[in-house]
């Protein structure tokens, strides 16, 4: 049952349903009230009604804050994602409320983060806020009639990568991180030996090093199985350098901080357009000479899909005929 009220200069339209909370709503004319009443009488009746009373009072941010404190934490990329997450909740399109978050909103964020960044952070930013809004929707009573970046169109995919160090580079690098950060250079040289990502070296703890067997253990990786990584002379030496702890990180530094000084000293050393995922693709590529077998090569990588593995790989026409003899 409906029923109108007038409180000031607005009128206030409350429908009343059993097995439903009272909703309400309020209106400058008489006319939209009523209207919007029945409307939802309708809804109700026919079994199409969605109730976004909490979407319409709750703001984005308070769902980023939210699940920065109770679903980051059980991410792979806890550190990285929220860094992210926080960076999100302070930008303009947080202060919406739930229910005003639509597509054309996702849209006009979308365009003025392409003018900023690459595609590829862009799609990854989308990427997050869809799995925010989906998890609201699912777990947190946000009723929402969709996700409004499912309906928006996603920039198209990045080129990927090739960037490798060269000598020079890689030595004025290092220089300039000995000087900047001892243990960043360590970092630095442990990825180029290992090819493990920034977030699995970061994770390593101590307990997880297996010195007799050469190799680190690592229980969760980005694509959701464990893997052992095999240990070069000089990625054990590194090792050993370090003050070690069972239970305790093996470097031990924030994802931030090392984000921040790479890029610092990459523009030092005058090294161009290097990122620190870029470090991945020079061990790998290195690897690639010495284990020519790409399932090894997987083994050591990481790589779920050996499609992967094959910008690494670099064969030759030649070669092939020589063993066709």
């Amino acid at each position: 049952m409906a029923t109108l009220r007038q409180r000031k200069e607005r009128w206030q339209a409350r429908v009343q349903r059993r097995g439903f909370e009272n909703i309400t709503k309020s209106f400058i004319l008489k006319s939209d009230a009523m209207q919007w009443a029945r409307s939802v009488e309708i809804e109700i009746d026919r079994g199409t009604f969605l109730n976004n009373h909490l979407a319409r009072k709750t703001s984005f941010a308070d769902i980023i804050q939210r699940y920065i404190k109770e679903v980051a934490p059980q991410l792979k990329s806890f550190y990285g994602e929220t860094y992210r997450l926080a960076k999100l909740a302070k930008h303009p399109i947080a202060q919406y409320k739930m229910a005003e978050l639509t597509s054309a909103r996702i849209a006009i964020y979308r365009d003025e983060r392409l003018r900023e960044v690459s595609n590829g952070t862009v799609r990854r930013e989308l990427s997050i806020i869809s799995s925010i809004i989906e998890y609201a929707r699912s777990e947190w009573n946000q009723n929402l009639a969709s996700n409004p970046v499912s309906e928006i169109k996603k920039p198209k995919s990045s080129r990927s990568r090739n960037r490798i160090l060269s000598d020079g580079e890689k030595e004025r690098l290092l220089l300039t991180l000995e000087q900047y950060n001892p243990l960043m250079k360590l970092v630095v040289e442990f990825a180029l030996e290992t090819a493990m990502r920034r977030g699995e070296i970061l994770s390593l703890i101590w307990r997880n090093i297996n010195f007799e067997k050469r190799t680190a253990y690592l229980p969760m990786t980005k694509n959701g199985e464990y893997r052992y990584v095999p240990l070069s002379t000089r990625a054990v030496n590194i090792l050993n350098s370090l003050p070690q702890s069972e239970n305790e990180y093996v470097f031990k530094l924030e994802a931030q901080t090392l984000s921040i000084g790479f890029k610092r000293c990459t523009k030092r050393a005058n090294v161009v357009d290097m990122r620190f995922h870029d470090l991945r693709h020079c061990a790998i590529t290195n690897l690639s000479s010495k284990f020519l077998n790409v399932l090894e090569l997987a083994a050591i990588s990481g790589h779920k899909s050996l499609n992967m593995l094959k910008r690494y790989t670099h064969i030759k026409a030649e070669d092939l005929v020589k063993k066709l003899d």
